[in-house]
């Protein structure tokens, strides 16, 4: 397994985590609507959850671009490295979400997708 492919499983991991994040505690849990008492929450737990759903979202691309550039023979180290990249800048991104941290958030938002575009550079 690439360290790339690696890349892939943790980053289909993070959203858990987020998720978790978002229900520490289980103040008043109910585990039979989820979504429910997801949606009445506020402060870390919304923003977790936020988080959780954007990084959902950002799935697709990354795991596209890693295969595609694998597919393309593109070479191993900087696919490796550009994955890594954008694993970390996602990680980071899920702490600046939990803390409030909007501007920091977008900055490591925007390394994370310029890791994924230059993947695509790399075929």
């Amino acid at each position: 397994m690439t360290i790339a492919y690696f890349c892939i499983l943790i980053m289909g991991l993070l959203p858990y985590v987020a998720a978790g994040i978002a229900k520490k505690g289980f103040d008043d849990y109910d585990n039979s609507l989820p979504r429910q008492w997801l949606a009445k929450q506020t402060g870390f737990r919304a923003r977790a959850n936020a988080a959780q759903a954007n990084l959902f979202e950002s799935l697709p691309f990354f795991f596209a671009a890693v295969i595609i550039a694998s597919f393309a023979q593109a070479p191993q180290a900087r696919i490796d490295l550009l994955a890594v990249g954008f694993v970390l800048a996602r990680i980071a991104y899920l702490v600046c979400y939990v803390a409030n941290w909007p501007t920091t958030r977008s900055i490591v938002w925007l390394i994370g997708i310029t890791c994924v575009v230059s993947l695509f550079f790399q075929i």
